[in-house]
Parts: C-alpha cells; structure tokens; sequence
C-alpha cells in the first residue's frame, strides 16, 4: 500500500477551501480582485506541490517546492488582509491562517532537508 503524502492531502483539502473561500468572497462579499488573488496564490501551493512529484531531478524538485513556499507566503498575506478588513470571522481567518501556517512548516522542513542533503542551487531565505 503506497503511503500518504502529507503535503499533498494538506494542499489539496487547503485549496479545496480556498476555492470554497472565493466562492464565498465573490457572491457574499462582491470582493472579485482579492479574492482572485488568494484563489490564485492558494490552489498553486498544491499545484506546484504536485509537480516537484514529478520532478525530473533533485533541482526542479527544490525548485517546484519553493515556488509552492512563496505562493504559501503570499496567501497568508491575503488572508492576513481578508481578517484584518472584517472580510473574514475572526475564527475562520484564524482557522485558514493555521492550514497555512501548517503548509508553510511542512514545505519549509522538505526545503530545510533537502538543503542540509548538499544542495546549493537554492539561496537561504
């Protein structure tokens, strides 16, 4: 039996909300040019998760994981702005913040890891 892959059952399920997110923004809300922006930088993470699975070598597999880092940065900007505009309840804002932050941790140890393993390509942040 093949075994999970954390990162991408968690960016999977976090851009299943996050498109759930930009429902929400666009029918409740009328918010069109933010909520683009999160349903874009968020359903990326895992895109690019899903394709550094792929990777054809070491390289382009560092090089997918950390363009799926910066998009998960960039999406904890936006929902950092969605809370503190009241666009967001505290405790979902809260809640989308913690998937992040748990992505974040997760692509950062893979990153950290694979660094430590002699990889130089990749500058350190």
């Amino acid at each position: 039996m093949k075994e999970e892959n954390v990162l991408l059952t968690k960016s999977y399920s976090f851009g299943v909300r996050i498109i759930r997110l930009y429902q929400f923004l666009s029918d409740e809300k009328r918010d069109y040019v933010i909520g683009k922006q999160i349903l874009r930088s968020g359903t990326s993470i895992g895109s690019n998760a899903e394709e550094a699975v792929g990777a054809q070598s070491k390289r382009d597999f560092m090089a997918k994981l950390w363009i799926s880092y910066k998009e998960a940065r960039e999406s904890h900007y936006w929902l950092r702005l969605l809370r503190d505009t009241d666009y967001l309840t505290p405790n979902l804002a809260t809640s989308l913040l913690n998937d992040c932050e748990e992505l974040l941790k997760i692509i950062g140890s893979i990153l950290k890891t694979m660094r430590g393993q002699g990889d130089t390509s990749s500058s350190d942040s």
